[in-house]
């Protein structure tokens, strides 16, 4: 069962037990998923892929978020930026280990035989569409350029 069919049972259960902070963290999950729905050329539905993606972005935004709250000295920010993260995390598919990206890695390099740098564009696009929600795409891009270097 997809997470959108699921939400307005989850914002229900964190009323009830007075969980604040997953509840605002929740209305923005919905929100987000909302405007995903609606928007030109959505059909009015939001596939699991879709969640996925607007699962990491929102994780990705109180990330960056979090870590200017830090850097600023804001630590009331910087918890609650924090707490979101948390609850959005748990949501999101865990990520793969270092070991376990390198070797998927490896694997899509070999499928499709690309032996130089100048191939990294390939090899991106395959494990990008793989490894959604797995893992960062700053962490592909680096293991990317280490294996074909």
């Amino acid at each position: 069962m997809s997470l959108d069919a699921n939400l307005n049972n989850e914002i229900k259960n964190a009323m009830l037990q007075k969980e604040e902070a997953k509840l605002r963290t929740l209305r923005a999950i919905k929100s987000a998923f909302l405007l995903a729905k609606t928007e030109k050329g959505g059909n009015g539905q939001i596939s699991e892929e879709q969640e996925l993606k607007v699962l990491q972005k929102l994780f990705n935004q109180r990330k960056e978020s979090f870590e200017i709250f830090t850097k600023e000295n804001r630590a009331e920010l910087a918890a609650k930026e924090k707490e979101e993260m948390d609850i959005i995390g748990a949501y999101l598919p865990a990520q793969l280990s270092d070991e376990e990206l390198k070797s998927t890695i490896q694997q899509i390099i070999q499928t499709l035989g690309v032996t130089s740098i100048k191939e990294m564009g390939k090899v991106m696009g395959a494990a990008s569409k793989q490894l959604q929600g797995k893992a960062e795409g700053g962490r592909i891009s680096s293991v990317v350029k280490e294996l074909l270097e």
